[in-house]
């Protein structure tokens, strides 16, 4: 019976453990993409406001009309880095959930490999006991 607690026990710990680095991972990839997402956003953002702030002091419509070309290259731009900045997170996660599949990978060759084990020296034991 003790022996049965015992290992209980060490599965309980070795799932906590591997709960709490799959947790950090995705914690961690998840602070990293919003940061990236943040970042993008504010360059965006100033980009779009140095436009609009060149485009509230032109005073006639030839002005205006010289300021468009600049306002498409703006818009082209933040799509551009908004585009990016997609990708570059989808990539960071791919990453994340690849580490993570690794850590499953890794706990269920360990939990196989005890399993067997444990089949094993059962199989020994009944062997044993059978020739006695």
């Amino acid at each position: 019976m003790n022996t049965i607690n015992e290992q209980f026990t060490n599965a309980t710990r070795q799932y906590a453990d591997t709960a709490a680095q799959v947790n950090q991972l995705a914690l961690q990839n998840v602070q990293n993409v919003f940061g990236l997402q943040l970042s993008t956003l504010e360059t965006n953002a100033r980009a779009a406001f140095a436009f609009w702030s060149e485009l509230v002091e032109a005073r006639d419509p030839d002005a205006v009309r010289n300021l468009w070309p600049k306002g498409v290259q703006v818009a082209r731009e933040n799509v551009e880095r908004a585009i990016g900045a997609g990708q570059e997170a989808f990539a960071r996660t791919v990453q994340a959930n690849e580490a993570i599949g690794q850590i499953a990978k890794g706990q269920l060759e360990s939990a196989s490999a005890q399993a067997q084990a444990t089949v094993q020296t059962a199989t020994r034991h009944a062997g044993k006991s059978s020739k006695a």
